[in-house]
């Protein structure tokens, strides 16, 4: 019985601590190399010098539905309003990259 109940909260560890850090599938390393080529001229340290109040900021991603790597994608891929699309100018993972590196400083509140 004891190695049941062992069993059942090494599994539950596992699992939460799982959900404590969010897993991405692209390379944020790689995405910081690309936000600094491609987009630091707009979003040095996650602000937005063209829309003040549409940062990459984490409240203000997700109070505007954009924080996950789904939504950074299509925004990145497609642009919208000022933001010129990448499409075409970054390849798939390359901008998957740059989602996860937008969600990691993001997290990490765009400190270094």
């Amino acid at each position: 019985m004891l190695k049941i109940i062992l069993s059942v909260l090494l599994s539950l560890t596992l699992l939460l601590g799982g959900l404590a850090q969010p897993a991405w599938a692209g390379d944020a390393a790689n995405g910081a190399k690309i936000f600094s080529g491609k987009c630091a001229s707009c979003h040095l340290g996650g602000n937005n010098v063209v829309n003040p109040q549409k940062t990459l900021k984490k409240d203000v991603l997700e109070s505007f539905g954009m924080l996950s790597e789904a939504a950074i994608i299509t925004q990145v891929t497609n642009g919208k309003a000022a933001m010129p699309k990448f499409l075409g100018q970054l390849t798939d993972s390359e901008i998957e990259d740059v989602a996860d590196y937008v969600l990691a400083q993001a997290e990490k509140g765009w400190q270094s």
